[in-house]
This record gives structure tokens, C-alpha cells and sequence, in this order.
């Protein structure tokens, strides 16, 4: 694990994925301790919400151009691993996934072992492969295709 901040390409590409797939779009419901002021609104305290976390993984502002995969969106100029707050895959809050480090740990060690033990090959061209992903219930999740991992 140490080996990921030497490692600030793959690092983004990672964030990207889980920016870009937007896996779980809503989080699950929140109550707000106390009374909140947002923009014009009041929201009362005990209120629940539910946050929109597409809003915040496509927001513009911090992603340009947010339907597009670009790993540079967590990258500075020199090339350096950038963390963004706008980064919340995994929700926010006091119920943030309690399995996020784990998640987070999990998906480098995968991710990185497949990379360095296999050739991925696409059965289709590349250019042909639409990432675009599919919503599914509460989830979104990318379009099934096949893919050959071919040992290195």
C-alpha cells in the first residue's frame, strides 16, 4: 500500500472509475442536527435529506468536463496525485461507508495486481466500447462487455 503515492497516475484512474461509474448516485437518508441556512432556505433542524451525490462527482466547477473519463481530474500540473472534496464516492457524513479504507485498500491491490500480471484485451475495438453507466435500481453500473486478461 505504501507503493500508491509513488503511484499518482494509477491513483487518479482509480478515483476517476468510482467518479466517472458514480456507483450509488443518493446516499442513504441523513437528519440535520441543527437548523441549517442554504442559500435562501431554511432547513430545520431534525429534517431529512438525502444527499445527491451525482451532483457533487459531476459538479463542473471541480470536474471539467464531467461526463467525460480524465484521470487529470485528480492530477496537478506536475503530474501529482490532487485530493478533491468533491471526491465522496462512498458518502458523507457520520454514515460514510464504514468500510471505506478497506474498500479504498482493496481497490489499489486489485486493481494494480490485474495491471501487472495480465494484458487486458477488448474482444471489440476500444473506440467501440461505451463506459456510459446504466442505471440500475439505486445504482449505476457500467455496460457489460467482454474482456480478455491474458497473462503477462
Amino acid at each position: 500500500m505504501e507503493d500508491r503515492n509513488k503511484m499518482p497516475y494509477t491513483n487518479a484512474v482509480i478515483h476517476e472509475i468510482q467518479r466517472y461509474i458514480d456507483l450509488v448516485p443518493t446516499s442513504l437518508p441523513h437528519a440535520v442536527s441543527e437548523d441549517v441556512q442554504f442559500r435562501q432556505y431554511l432547513i430545520p433542524k431534525g429534517t431529512t435529506i438525502v444527499p445527491l451525490l451525482s451532483s457533487i462527482l459531476h459538479d463542473d466547477e471541480e470536474f471539467p468536463n464531467p461526463d467525460q473519463f480524465d484521470p487529470g481530474h485528480f492530477l496537478d500540473e506536475s503530474g501529482n496525485f490532487k485530493k478533491s472534496d468533491y471526491f465522496m464516492p462512498f458518502s458523507t457524513g457520520k454514515r460514510i461507508c464504514a468500510g471505506e479504507s478497506l474498500a479504498r485498500m482493496e481497490l489499489f491491490l486489485f486493481f494494480t495486481t490485474i495491471l501487472q500480471n495480465f494484458t487486458l484485451k477488448s474482444a471489440i475495438d476500444s473506440e467501440d466500447i461505451d463506459t456510459t453507466p446504466i442505471a440500475s435500481g439505486f445504482v449505476r453500473v457500467p455496460p457489460s462487455y467482454e474482456l480478455c486478461f491474458l497473462p503477462s
